[in-house]
């Protein structure tokens, strides 16, 4: 069996525009959190999210280009340049032909379509620019990054909703493991803070509305959490077969072992705990290891009534008695939820724990609930043994992954 080590990392957050200030915010638990500034959402119940602060475009991209692209490319193009960069792929001798790129997103150009059905309302006689369905289509993030590098490994999207980018780190690692590809770049990107995107969620109650302190209302395991905060932003890994990686003197972060893919079966937005603990039994029958060798958890922990306690439960199932030995967190109190980029985020969160040895915390628990008791490292980082980790992506329809890495042994 091929194995699969993490070279290279990108990220594109709330809270810090590439990895090194993204980690440093998400060990002093710093708040993405504010209120909306792209358009007067003081219509809506809720007025703030975590967008991306001072984020120009134009300083990654050329402005003739960029204008052809919607936000969520711009965004995946940053965040994997960050990660092709990292891995130092551009300075090394490699085939292109075995390096493939999946890349995720779970809405796609929202933007361009909201722009594009303003145009068409107010055109007489209606008019479409001819970039509306490339600008659009979920795919194109991969197209982009392929085309600027000449990558002509595996080249695809994945959606899955929230888990859409954790599917595509998932897919880049088997694709590795089966001899397809020698490199993958994988993850997600997401800019659904506008009115359809913060007005659909609004619709289907699943937000927070604490209008009145933007910055603690996410709080995941909280008792008196109402819902998660949108964000927006892309996470990029680069996965490599191991001999390839040391063959050309690559830093390793960490090693990808296993990976848990299941479906609820359930309800189309309703949380399943079975769904839940089945992918993570899967992942880890995957990686081939017992519960007893998890060290930490990075959980989907998106700060909702129901979703919550679910996956409490779920972890409780599966770990038993060694539930409360580990160290689990939410990364979505820090920068809200990047739904299709949320996966690679977090995955990027979780090999940085296992690289450094350290925990970043769940920030904004100011009170307990007996449904969810177990140790969510409130307030503040934790350094241990990180040997083993988990990283879970639930997503609407009921599509689960869970990644599975471990600390990179010769």
């Amino acid at each position: 069996m091929r194995r699969v080590v993490v070279t290279g990392l990108g990220a594109l957050t709330p809270i810090g525009l590439d990895v090194p200030s993204y980690w440093k915010s998400l060990l002093e638990g710093v708040s993405g959190a504010d209120y909306i500034t792209r358009f007067d959402a003081s219509q809506f119940r809720t007025h703030f999210a975590c967008e991306l602060k001072g984020f120009d475009p134009y300083q990654y991209i050329d402005r003739r280009e960029a204008r052809k692209m919607d936000s969520f490319t711009h965004y995946a193009i940053v965040a994997a340049d960050e990660a092709i960069r990292d891995a130092r792929l551009t300075e090394s001798a490699i085939e292109k032909d075995n390096v493939g790129v999946i890349f995720a997103s779970g809405i796609g150009g929202l933007y361009t379509f909201i722009e594009e059905m303003r145009g068409y309302e107010s055109g007489t006689p209606p008019r479409f620019s001819p970039f509306f369905i490339p600008k659009m289509i979920i795919d194109i993030a991969a197209g982009h990054i392929s085309i600027k590098y000449g990558y002509r490994g595996p080249n695809y999207a994945t959606v899955s909703a929230c888990a859409s980018s954790a599917h595509a780190i998932a897919d880049g690692f088997l694709l590795i493991r089966a001899g397809m590809a020698d490199v993958m770049i994988v993850g997600g990107s997401e800019a659904a803070i506008n009115e359809a995107g913060v007005g659909g969620f609004n619709a289907m109650r699943a937000l927070s509305e604490r209008n009145d302190d933007p910055k603690t209302a996410s709080r995941p395991f909280d008792k008196d959490r109402d819902g998660f905060v949108l964000g927006e932003g892309a996470g990029a890994l680069v996965l490599e077969e191991l001999g390839h990686a040391l063959r050309r003197g690559a830093r390793i972060y960490a090693e990808m072992v296993g990976a848990g893919l299941a479906g609820d079966a359930y309800h189309i937005t309703a949380p399943c705990a079975k769904g839940a603990a089945l992918v993570m039994q899967r992942a880890l029958q995957s990686a081939g290891i017992p519960p007893e060798a998890v060290d930490y958890i990075n959980v989907h922990g998106t700060s909702t009534p129901l979703g919550d306690i679910s996956e409490t439960e779920a972890i409780k199932a599966v770990f038993h008695e060694h539930a409360l030995k580990l160290n689990i967190s939410s990364t979505k109190s820090m920068i809200g939820h990047l739904l299709g980029a949320a996966g690679a985020v977090e995955a990027v969160a979780t090999v940085l724990s296992i690289y450094h040895q350290i925990i970043h915390p769940t920030i904004n628990h100011f009170t307990d609930d007996p449904a969810c008791d177990l140790n969510y490292t409130f307030h503040r980082p934790f350094q241990r043994e990180v040997r083993y980790a988990l990283s879970n992506s639930f997503g609407f329809g009921g599509h689960n992954a869970c990644l599975v890495f471990k600390r990179y042994e010769e």
